[in-house]
């Protein structure tokens, strides 16, 4: 670049948050990035890591120190969680995956991949990294941006902000008024266990590396290695009878039990080793197409939080940063960059956002509907990737109208 680099904050030391950091850092930029943690961490279980994610990973630099821990599972499995049938499968190991996606699909621990990328930062010269900043307000005017925190009365000066502070983004309730996260009334239990604890049936699951989803009405169950291997990644998801909005009491564990009782002998197996000690409600929001707001830009989940049905959510989160570097290092006006990032990731987005909520509806089908489902995907081959293509490949001549 022939002009001086720009200092860009960053708020949010999620994996969006770092992956933001790095890929500003890489187009030439300078980063303070702030979180407001004590310390750097991610918290969840396993992540799917599609070949567009790979690509993005790539980008940043970091695919091979993710590959080092991470599954390249054999398929993509769903099965009828009431009979044990499979309904369909995709081949990721085929002829067909590898000409038309050449990137990996993987599979990997949050932590893992989060830890990849805040060691990339940290071995960035230009990025600065700082925990426990809570930020409570942000001035901005024609010269630049200064962010307050709750924790010091210092304030930070930068020349535009990137807000990736997750699902409950707190400038996005500054900057857009869309009121609260929607919540989806579905709740997950999820975690990671050792995988020589899995036994009978649910260690030849293992063993097959597969990605299995175990749909059934109303609830499903996602499963597959991670770490190597070592460690066994469960999701059990169902939709509560007793949310309500006021209170915190639904999605509870008798709910978890009750929803699953109807179950095939492999999922209620598999249901006594799913993590309990956490319950995570599923939201998400409407899409919005107001991501700028001068000199400060949205990314990750404060600009599009998804459900997870597509396990896009991370993957979206780094082919943002990755159009964000790009675009900076593109402009050296920051807000032309950010409104250069938001043209071309926007709508891809938006209708990811709304293809995840579509395909949970497929996924949770009963009685009749779930019939038809499993008649249609049936009858699919495990080498036709049409349907999931244009979701894989992060190219707007993909993406069809909506």
């Amino acid at each position: 670049m022939t002009t001086d680099p720009l200092h860009i904050a960053v708020i949010g030391g999620g994996i969006g948050g770092l992956a933001a950091a790095l890929a500003i850092a890489r187009s030439g930029h300078t980063v303070t990035l702030v979180e407001r943690a004590a310390r750097f961490g991610e918290i969840g279980a396993g992540l799917q890591l599609a070949p567009n994610a790979s690509l993005a990973l790539e980008e940043l630099g970091v695919l091979q120190a993710v590959r080092r821990t991470a599954v390249v599972p054999p398929a993509l499995v769903m099965m009828d969680a009431l009979t044990g049938h499979q309904i369909t499968s995709l081949d990721l190991r085929s002829t067909a995956y590898t000409k038309r996606f050449t990137h990996p699909y993987l599979v990997t621990h949050r932590t893992d991949l989060h830890s990849a990328l805040l060691t990339a930062c940290q071995e960035q010269p230009s990025v600065t990294l700082r925990t426990a900043h809570t930020v409570t307000r942000v001035d901005q005017d024609e010269s630049g941006v200064r962010l307050h925190f709750a924790e010091s009365p210092t304030v930070l000066t930068a020349d535009a902000v990137v807000a990736a502070d997750g699902l409950h983004s707190r400038l996005r309730r500054i900057l857009v008024d869309d009121g609260d996260p929607v919540c989806s009334r579905y709740v997950a239990f999820r975690g990671a266990l050792p995988t020589e604890k899995m036994t009978g049936r649910m260690s030849q699951h293992a063993a097959s590396e597969a990605v299995m989803v175990w749909a059934g009405p109303r609830m499903h169950l996602v499963q597959y290695p991670v770490r190597r291997g070592e460690l066994y990644n469960q999701v059990a998801v169902f939709e509560s009878d007793h949310y309500t909005p006021d209170s915190d009491d639904w999605g509870t564990e008798a709910e978890l039990e009750e929803r699953f009782a109807g179950t095939c002998q492999a999922v209620r197996d598999a249901l006594p080793l799913v993590a309990r000690d956490r319950r995570w409600p599923l939201y998400d929001r409407l899409p919005v197409a107001d991501w700028v707001h001068g000199r400060i830009v949205l990314l990750g989940d404060a600009a599009h939080p998804m459900l997870q049905y597509l396990a896009q959510g991370a993957c979206q989160a780094l082919e943002d940063a990755v159009a964000l570097g790009n675009a900076l290092g593109q402009f050296t006006d920051p807000t032309e960059a950010f409104h250069a990032y938001a043209d071309r990731r926007r709508e891809r987005a938006a209708l990811i956002q709304t293809s995840a909520r579509r395909f949970g509806e497929i996924c949770h089908l009963e009685g009749m509907g779930a019939t038809l489902r499993t008649m249609l995907l049936s009858s699919r081959r495990a080498d036709d990737f049409d349907d999931i293509s244009w979701v894989w490949t992060p190219s707007a001549a993909t993406v069809p109208t909506p």
